[in-house]
């Protein structure tokens, strides 16, 4: 799956935010739903960050079988200098984050809205580059 985020709702407005991330990931699924993957993007502040994951997502098919959610947790690096405070648990610009998130599957693209913690939530928006 390659990703692109390009938007970010920040809960709070403050005129250093960043809202327009400019993510780019790459993200392996399994058949048991099963997933790893890496991420690049802008923080908040505008500071060059990753985030480098495990987690797994369930269908919702008591909605629709293209519904899910998912949820997934790694190494959050890029939040330094005066921003570091700014998230939980991050030591020397290295945090560990859990990021859920619901989203919705079409054939090889979907959609998803995931929740940034108390910051906000980002949209992003994927591709199967190879469909199995």
């Amino acid at each position: 799956m390659l990703q692109y985020g390009p938007y970010v709702h920040h809960w709070s407005d403050d005129p250093d935010h960043n809202n327009t991330p400019g993510l780019i990931g790459l993200e392996y699924e399994t058949a048991s739903r099963w997933n790893v993957g890496a991420s690049w993007f802008r923080n908040s502040f505008d500071q060059a960050s990753e985030y480098y994951y495990v987690g797994k997502s369930w269908p919702v098919d008591v909605i629709s079988p293209n519904l899910y959610v998912k949820v997934t947790a790694g190494a959050l690096l890029g939040y330094t200098g005066r921003y570091e405070d700014k998230i939980p648990f991050n030591r020397n610009g290295v945090a560990f984050a859990v990021i859920p998130a619901i989203g919705y599957q079409m054939d090889r693209v979907n959609a998803q809205v995931a929740v940034l913690g108390t910051a906000g939530f980002m949209v992003t928006f994927g591709l199967d580059v190879v469909k199995w």
